[in-house]
């Protein structure tokens, strides 16, 4: 029925508003605009995936998520020594200004400082000093031997200069990528120009998806990725002007719990969850089966340092009932718990579903919908009991430390949910001191297994990334992450009237 309802009004929308769309440069519809264009203070996805356009970095990763070359090469002089090389790739600014080792120590020393409140220090933490020898070439001193230091140094270089003078990176960007920065003097229109042929890509927030898949049709926006429901995908499947593909994803979608709180902050409490929750229910008539149930924390089985047998909490809702009643809760005496998450359409209904399997275990949950930056404020606060996020582009298992280290809590990481937790913590630094790959993922896997059993996500599904374009959007290949690099090579067709 909604189904039917949804169509009709889609329908009739387009019946009352068409028109022939303006010719314009390529639009990209988001579903929330970027934070920040600062890549030292980027953590949200659109942020962190519009930032990939305009910075270059020291060190990117492959397909298989090894480290390899952006800005520069590197050599291991000694355990604790790592020195860097800048290539000729990405080394001019947008502003003319030629990229040096001075900028690169600058980037990183502003990081390092605690007062600047960069949320990637954590991560970096493990620098000791930097030592510039010449334009091309800078060493990294690191305080304990790190396999994988050269896969940390992925944060986007700035000028000095601007850094010293306090620029406003986060409004008026100047990297040295592919694209540079044109206007964002509205909040949900960004501009951006690239550079090889001049081609314009305007980014533009339209929140609702079904005004977001009706200005795709009309030629209103170019192209949307993800954020949409089966309805729309299945909608704009059969419209033929109308591209519509799917690639399997990495991004990892977990339930996170205040472990401060009396209630979250209960062991038993969060199993119970874990075991209420119908994952595949939800993959299957939510996601219209374009997710995988998660296994696993944060990294897939698949990744090296990914653990491939971890029992997980397969849905059981008797056993839910039973530890809800250990807990003192039954169906008639409901535990009450709050639900955060954003005004997102799509992620409200995913809630809403959740709230009802909940409901069915003797758990009142009140759902709390906010704006982004409100929602993603209060999570960074502490300000909640549970609450739902995607973690988007994990590659090193580096993650483990910046989400559940005690250290990490923000902005020092993304400890969000204040665990403290003193073998999770030794688990790893033991991971970080392994000398060997091998060594490294044999702690990792361990760490997954008290993670499991502490319990401080309820890991939820890996979801695949969808594209929708017009026929006249050619040559954009979707990353697994979810990332727009596909933009570096994407074409926009002429048509003809």
């Amino acid at each position: 029925m909604k189904k039917s309802i949804l169509i009709i009004l889609l329908a009739q929308m387009l019946l009352f508003a068409c028109r022939e769309p303006q010719q314009h440069g390529l639009r990209f519809g988001l579903s929330r605009a970027a934070v920040t264009l600062d890549p030292r203070f980027a953590t949200d996805a659109t942020s962190t995936r519009i930032n990939r356009l305009l910075y270059c970095a020291l060190v990117d990763f492959d397909q298989n998520l090894r480290p390899i070359p952006d800005l520069a090469t590197w050599e291991q002089l000694t355990p604790n020594l790592y020195r860097f090389h800048l290539g000729e790739q990405g080394r001019q600014f947008h502003n003319g200004q030629h990229l040096t080792a001075y900028d690169v120590k600058t980037t990183y020393e502003f990081i390092l400082e605690q007062k600047n409140a960069s949320p990637h220090r954590g991560s970096l933490a493990v620098i000791q000093q930097m030592t510039v020898h010449d334009d091309n070439t800078i060493d990294f001193e690191i305080k304990q031997a790190d396999i994988l230091f050269p896969g940390r140094l992925t944060v986007g270089i700035l000028p000095a200069d601007l850094i010293n003078s306090q620029h406003p990176f986060n409004k008026e960007p100047v990297g040295s990528d592919q694209f540079e920065f044109v206007d964002w003097s509205q909040s949900s229109h960004l501009v951006l120009r690239r550079l090889h042929d001049q081609q314009i890509v305007e980014f533009l927030e339209v929140k609702d998806p079904v005004v977001r898949a009706l200005k795709l049709v009309r030629g209103e926006v170019d192209m949307l990725q993800s954020d949409l429901s089966p309805e729309l995908l299945r909608w704009l499947t059969q419209r033929p002007e109308i591209k519509v593909e799917k690639k399997q994803g990495s991004n990892f979608t977990y339930l996170g719990f205040n472990l401060e709180d009396k209630m979250t902050g209960q062991l038993i409490i969060r199993k119970a969850i874990a075991y209420a929750i119908n994952r595949e229910e939800i993959i299957q008539y939510i996601l219209g089966n374009a997710a995988r149930p998660a296994h696993s924390f944060l990294l897939p089985a698949t990744h090296w340092a990914g653990h491939p047998g971890l029992p997980g909490y397969p849905y059981n809702p008797e056993k839910a009932i039973a530890l809800l009643a250990q807990a003192g809760f039954s169906k008639e005496n409901p535990l009450t718990l709050s639900y955060d998450t954003s005004n997102n359409p799509f992620r409200i209904r995913i809630a809403t579903v959740i709230q009802q399997q909940l409901a069915e275990v003797g758990i009142n949950m009140e759902l709390h919908s906010y704006d982004w930056g409100t929602f993603y404020g209060h999570i960074k606060s502490g300000i909640f009991q549970m609450y739902s996020l995607p973690w988007v582009g994990i590659k090193m298992p580096d993650i483990f430390r910046y989400v559940f280290h005690s250290s990490a809590v923000p902005p020092n990481g993304a400890n969000r949910g204040r665990l403290n937790n003193n073998i999770i913590d030794t688990l790893i630094a033991q991971a970080e001191k392994a000398n060997t790959l091998e060594a490294q993922a044999t702690s990792y896997r361990k760490l997954q297994v008290i993670l499991f059993q502490v319990l401080p996500y309820v890991p939820l599904w890996y979801e695949d990334h969808v594209l929708a374009t017009r026929q006249r959007v050619q040559g954009y290949n979707m990353a697994a992450d979810g990332n727009y690099d596909g933009l570096k090579t994407v074409m926009l067709m002429q048509q003809s009237n």
